[in-house]
């Protein structure tokens, strides 16, 4: 009996200082995580938050911002784990990609971005299909993006909701920042292309402006309470009608640009153009209607709805006082996917100026897309999304020398 006893006594002791050993390391690791500390020095740290600042330091404690400045005022305390750089950038934002839906591999597996079994299919919902795991992902991440809107492509009358999030994690819900941003609409002949029906524009647009009726008049009964939230297709139409979700609206050519502006007017909901080929024929209306721009990548190939594109179409928005903001877009071939800062790099040398490109990449896209109080710009309390670079951002054989996101380092390129 006293055996037996003395066998239990001593199998809880082991137990107990296995579940000890246990919990310290679970501690420990809670810590470690919890409370990063990592300081980054810059020959030139670009706030988008006031003038750069020659040989700054940002200090960064549990995955926020917590102090900007000149090295001169802002010291280090000991422990901080510090990089250096000879220019520092807020994280850089891609306004609008495909990434996660559209594959590196370009095969029918990892081809999720355009669904062509109708041309209007608003309750598809761009988090159901992202790969969180996907290389192109990774791609952007080491470019010193920070934060991307993807989702469904251009090429149907509305192909479905756009997401944010960050290339970091394994699954969606590690990445997510905000689900159902924006709505993904075309117009031009990019959707006949896809489809049968609707063939010409006018048609397209009729089936809009359909779809925009039934929505208003669901979207009436909804506020009345005659509504079980089950037609998803109604309920997404309606939040676009009720300003709970933004038309991101494909339109290339000034005809089609116009039309958008005139669809929008009609029913008063809230608007974002993307791709804007001719947008420099259409500035004073575009300005006066208070719509922002999500440019084409500057150095797609002319052609098609494209043919008239020009390197100079960002300076001539900024200029105009437009909010603008850069994308990698779609593409039809491998790898799938553009580097917004090439493509900023461009239209900064065609009259934009690095400053001003770099703001549309950070600050500038942060308020388009509605997350301007998480990031964008370099200040205290805001998420601790950081580039780091050899050189100018936008000379080509700058390389990235770091990237951080929520106060982690996620790339060390070599």
């Amino acid at each position: 009996m006293m055996n037996k006893r003395m066998k239990a006594m001593k199998h809880r002791v082991k137990f107990s200082g296995l579940a000890l050993i246990v919990m310290m390391f679970a501690v420990s690791l809670f810590a470690d995580t919890a409370e990063a500390q990592i300081a980054v020095k810059g020959e030139t740290v670009y706030t988008m938050n006031g003038n750069a600042i020659t040989n700054g330091v940002v200090l960064i404690s549990d995955g926020k911002i917590e102090r900007v400045g000149p090295e001169s005022r802002v010291r280090i305390p000991s422990g901080y784990e510090v990089h250096e750089a000879k220019v520092v950038t807020p994280g850089l934002i891609d306004a609008r990609s495909v990434v996660g839906l559209a594959g590196y591999y370009n095969q029918d597996h990892d081809q999720d971005q355009l669904e062509t079994s109708s041309a209007v299919q608003p309750e598809l919902r761009a988090s159901d299909s992202y790969n969180a795991r996907e290389f192109l992902v990774e791609y952007l991440k080491d470019h010193g993006v920070t934060t991307i809107q993807t989702g469904h492509g251009p090429g149907a009358v509305i192909s479905g909701q756009m997401m944010i999030v960050k290339p970091i994690g394994t699954t969606v819900d590690q990445a997510l920042v905000q689900d159902g941003t924006m709505l993904s609409m075309t117009l031009g002949s990019g959707v006949r292309s896809n489809f049968s029906s609707p063939g010409t524009r006018s048609k397209a647009v009729a089936v809009l402006r359909q779809e925009l009726i039934r929505a208003k008049d669901y979207a009436e009964k909804r506020a009345e309470g005659d509504s079980d939230g089950t037609d998803l297709k109604s309920e997404v139409l309606a939040d676009l009608i009720d300003g709970n979700i933004t038309a991101l609206v494909n339109a290339q050519t000034a005809q089609d640009i116009n039309t958008a502006l005139r669809i929008q007017e009609e029913f008063g909901f809230k608007m974002v153009l993307e791709g804007a080929a001719e947008a420099y024929l259409l500035i004073d209306e575009i300005k006066e209607a208070g719509i922002p721009v999500i440019i084409h990548p500057t150095m797609a190939r002319p052609g098609g709805d494209m043919k008239n594109i020009s390197f100079e179409t960002a300076a001539k928005l900024q200029e105009a006082g437009i909010p603008i903001a850069f994308q990698s877009g779609y593409e039809g071939y491998v790898p799938k996917t553009r580097v917004v800062r090439y493509e900023a790099g461009i239209a900064a040398a065609n009259g934009l100026g690095m400053e001003n490109a770099l703001h549309a990449l950070t600050a500038g896209a942060a308020e388009i897309l509605g997350i301007a109080d998480r990031v964008g710009s370099l200040e205290r309390g805001k998420d601790a999304d950081i580039a780091m670079f050899d050189g100018d951002p936008f000379e080509y054989l700058t390389h990235v020398k770091g990237v951080i996101i929520n106060g982690e380092v996620v790339s060390m390129p070599e």
